[in-house]
């Protein structure tokens, strides 16, 4: 059964300009599902909504919001006029690399915001529309940053653990009931925010870094099987080695000390 089969025919991508949200749009667009594209931009939605409706024969519409507004939510169900949205993809996120006293109490709210609360908001509308249908799927981008403590990165790795925790527990909720539910936590991926943070690599045993795509198709491979899942296996290796077989104080240390290396702090 193909993703449009069985999920419906219109996905909605939080994030979608360019990287991993961008990369998710492509995807869905080849399944012949149409595509309303998110972000802050609408230049970039633009050009990638055009490249996917003459590409892929869909439609693509774009819908430009702060996502980190405290009203971001009900904003995009406004816009959106009761259209139905049978897959919802959460991908955007803020993040801050450095020293937690040194952002501000203004932009930690932001990050808070952006990367917890409207997707939560996000998944109690939409989510109980698709409980009322009994079909529709949700994936919400996690990170290997929320699975322990991880210096100069403090707000944005506890955002992450949130958004797993929130996605696995509502796999269990709704497995049943016709909506599944993934989070995807990804490692070290080429997007453009990622290379314009210039990181040097730590070790050469560190995990590749991913494509968006193999994050995506990866993604697409788990949706309905599981509630959450490491995306590659450098990444899934380098997990359990941290989670199972270190002390947490060791995982934590090592993950503080490679930020603070990868971005010279």
């Amino acid at each position: 059964m193909s993703i449009k089969e069985k999920y419906g025919s219109l996905a909605l991508i939080a994030g979608a300009s360019e990287g991993i949200g961008a990369a998710y749009a492509t995807y869905l667009a080849k399944e012949g599902i149409d595509v309303i594209l998110v972000a802050r931009k609408l230049e970039p939605l633009q050009k990638l909504a055009t490249e996917l409706s003459t590409k892929y024969n869909i439609k693509a519409d774009c819908i430009t919001c702060d996502l980190a507004s405290v009203n971001a939510a009900q904003e995009l169900v406004d816009r959106l006029k009761d259209r139905e949205i049978n897959l919802l993809v959460y991908n955007a996120a803020l993040s801050y690399i450095g020293a937690f006293e040194q952002n501000t109490i203004e932009h930690h709210n932001q990050i808070a915001q952006a990367n917890m609360i409207t997707p939560m908001n996000l998944l109690q509308i939409f989510g109980t529309e698709m409980l009322a249908k009994k079909q529709g799927a949700i994936i919400l981008m996690a990170s290997l940053a929320g699975f322990q403590g991880s210096g100069y990165l403090s707000v944005y790795a506890a955002s992450k653990a949130f958004d797993r925790v929130l996605a696995e527990s509502l796999w269990y909720e709704w497995k049943n009931r016709g909506v599944d539910v993934i989070a995807c936590c990804a490692g070290a991926t080429s997007t453009p925010n990622f290379i314009k943070t210039n990181p040097e690599k730590t070790s050469f045993f560190a995990p590749k870094v991913q494509t968006p795509e193999e994050v995506v198709k990866e993604c697409f491979e788990l949706l309905g099987k599981t509630p959450s899942f490491i995306s590659g296996s450098g990444n899934k290796l380098a997990s359990f080695i941290m989670q199972r077989l270190m002390p947490r104080k060791m995982a934590i240390k090592i993950m503080g000390d490679t930020t603070r290396k990868m971005y010279r702090l």
